[in-house]
């Protein structure tokens, strides 16, 4: 007997202990991968909105102090915008509520209604304080709103001593950009008047990551943190040229040059599109801008500069083009540069000497 209670001891301890382990698991299952969640939460790195959204209602983020600012004027103007809601709705629906028709007194007697409504009534007509009141609070309001309105103007068309300028020009149905006038003497020998267009990528052409429609061939790369002046024409019909994020909208009309300054405060890709109806082909001819560091923003181009030296030289083949480092043929004595790619971008000086093209950084 003793043996047998020993025994059913010892299946009973056997059976808590692999319930206590499958318990142990199915608390594991249900709340490991919410605690996964939480810490990760911590981890997330800011994620800005750089291009329209399905069904978005509010702005991309803003990369430009002009952006800022329109935003957050739209955002004190929905304070007012609100309580005027809130007011003229609550103010319909008494009307509507109190000046019905009611089947307990007699509609077409005008004397009836009166007499039902003098609770209401009384004290409203001519009321000389309400009248004052409902004609200057609009007004005071408004003035309210124009003092942060100004400033906001102003600033938009405040003029800044730009370290760089861009010419957009639009075309039936593409963009054309033009650097010039660099403030710095070593960037400004292979950048100014360099010239190049930039078209949208057809849908069969993209790859993964790059967004239908809204996608090109050769981007707008602007170093952050630099006054850039931006001049806008059209070569055709009439165009805009529109970053939200940055806060710019400019029509490009032919014969006229319309200018703006802008500020990229943070690195990123910022989209666009034209928002002037300029033909069939509107919808297609979106505007990509790149916000890189002033580095790497000279060091790209540094490297576009290179290969234009190569393709303009007769006596240079291009072998590789890659991110690393680029390989020439000269055919004059055969012999093959490399140059890497990844050493120059830890160096404050780069000299390149191809026969007559000698450039700095």
């Amino acid at each position: 007997m003793v043996e047998q209670w020993a025994f059913n001891l010892k299946v009973l301890s056997s059976s808590l202990s692999t319930s206590k382990i499958i318990m142990s698991n199915s608390i594991q299952e249900l709340f490991l991968p919410l605690l996964k969640f939480l810490v990760n939460l911590g981890n997330v790195n800011e994620v800005c909105s750089d291009a329209a959204e399905r069904w978005q209602m509010s702005f991309q983020d803003p990369a430009s102090p002009i952006m800022e600012g329109i935003e957050h004027f739209h955002n004190d103007l929905m304070f007012f915008i609100v309580i005027i809601f809130v007011f003229v709705s609550w103010l319909l629906f008494r009307c509507i509520q109190l000046f019905s028709t009611k089947n307990h007194f007699d509609v077409n007697s005008i004397d009836d209604r009166l007499s039902h409504m003098k609770d209401y009534t009384s004290g409203v007509y001519h009321h000389t304080l309400l009248e004052v009141v409902w004609t200057a609070l609009p007004a005071l309001i408004l003035a309210v709103i124009a003092v942060p309105s100004f400033a906001l103007l102003y600033s938009m068309e405040e003029f800044v001593e730009p370290s760089l300028s861009i010419k957009v020009t639009g075309h039936q149905w593409y963009w054309c950009y033009e650097y010039s006038n660099s403030k710095e003497p070593g960037l400004a020998s292979f950048i100014d008047g360099v010239k190049y267009e930039s078209y949208m990528v057809a849908s069969s052409d993209l790859v993964e990551g790059q967004l239908r429609l809204l996608e090109v061939d050769q981007r707008l790369l602007l170093p952050v943190q630099t006054h850039i002046q931006v001049y806008v024409t059209a070569a055709d019909v009439l165009h805009c040229w529109t970053v939200p994020s940055l806060g710019v909208k400019l029509d490009a009309c032919p014969g006229r040059l319309n200018q703006v300054s802008t500020y990229l405060k943070r690195e990123g890709v910022f989209y666009g599109q034209c928002s002037e109806i300029c033909g069939i082909n509107h919808g297609f001819m979106p505007i990509v801008v790149e916000g890189v560091s002033m580095k790497e923003f000279v060091y790209r181009k540094y490297v576009d500069a290179l290969l234009n030296i190569v393709e303009e030289d007769p006596d240079l083949e291009l072998i590789e083009d890659s991110t690393s480092r680029i390989v020439t043929l000269d055919f004059s004595t055969g012999e093959k540069s490399v140059l890497d790619l990844s050493s120059l971008q830890d160096k404050s000086i780069i000299e390149l000497t191809t026969g007559k093209n000698k450039f700095k950084v």
